[in-house]
Parts: C-alpha cells; structure tokens; sequence
C-alpha cells in the first residue's frame, strides 16, 4: 500500500495509510447489507401480515354471505315447522322440507331455544312477561319462535315468555 504525506491548516505533515480507510469501507459496505437485509426483512412480514389479513377478510366475507342467505330462508324453514307441527307435512313435500332442512344444517344452521331454560337476553328475545312462584330464576318458559345461530353468530334471537319468579 502507498503512503501519502497530508499537511492539515497547522502546516504538520501527516502519514495517512490507504489501509486505515478500507476498514471503513467494510463497515459501512457490511452496514448497507444489513440495512438492505432489515428492509427485505421487513418487507416480508408486511407482506406476510397483509396475506393473513386479506385471508382473514375473505374468511369473513364468505360467512357473512352465508349468513345472509341463511336469514333468507329463516321464514322458509319456519313455515315448514309450522306444517309439520299441524300435520300438513306428507307425502313428496315432506322429502323436500327434509332436504331443506338437512342442507341448512350442513351448512351450520343450528336452531336453539328450549322451554325451562334460563333467560338469556343476547339469544332470547322476550314478547310476554309472566310471574310465577314456581320457577326460582328468571325463565324462558315458553318457546313462541326457535332462534337460529350460523357458527357463533345468532341470527335470530329465540322469541319467547319469560317468567320471573315472584
């Protein structure tokens, strides 16, 4: 390597080795790298964390689907309970209301509500009031309407009367 001879403002001549400055130069080349590495680092967990979103977002949009369609066919499925409940329900038509009923429930509809329970205010929806000596909590008593859930989310709530103890 060359040596050079440096005279700074003070007129003193200085030896200035040309090594001195390639340590440097492997500093900062060895910093760039990491620079370089952190970004591409970085740039993939940004784009890991927005594949996960945009897959949680999807998975949501398509329960939200459907549940729609499910809220659609609410009133079906309750007319075919009613014909069932007055005997109406015979013959070819039965098969179909069966079909009807099995394809939800695959689905994930999942019908709730049950006279005796206790109240529960986020899945019950209470249309009368009673009171009694013979219950000891506050009661759904008499189921007026099933409610219907698709996963956790209750699609409608279970209409009932509730009764309080007295």
């Amino acid at each position: 390597m060359s040596d050079s001879v440096v005279t700074d403002e003070s007129g003193v001549d200085e030896n200035i080795d040309s090594t001195e400055s390639q340590p440097q130069t492997e500093v900062s080349t060895k910093s760039a790298e990491q620079v370089l590495t952190e970004d591409l680092q970085r740039l993939q967990a940004d784009y890991s964390n927005y594949r996960k979103r945009v897959d949680r977002d999807r998975a949501v949009a398509h329960e939200l689907a459907v549940a729609s369609v499910l809220n659609e066919l609410l009133p079906i499925i309750d007319d075919l309970d009613r014909a069932r409940t007055h005997g109406e329900l015979e013959g070819g038509f039965k098969s179909v209301a069966d079909q009807i009923e099995n394809a939800v429930s695959k689905i994930g509809l999942v019908k709730f509500g049950e006279a005796g329970t206790p109240f529960d205010p986020q899945i019950h929806e209470a249309l009368m009031h009673l009171t009694s000596s013979e219950v000891s909590e506050v009661t759904a008593t008499e189921i007026l309407q099933k409610g219907y859930k698709y996963k956790e989310r209750v699609l409608r709530p279970a209409r009932v009367t509730v009764t309080d103890p007295e």
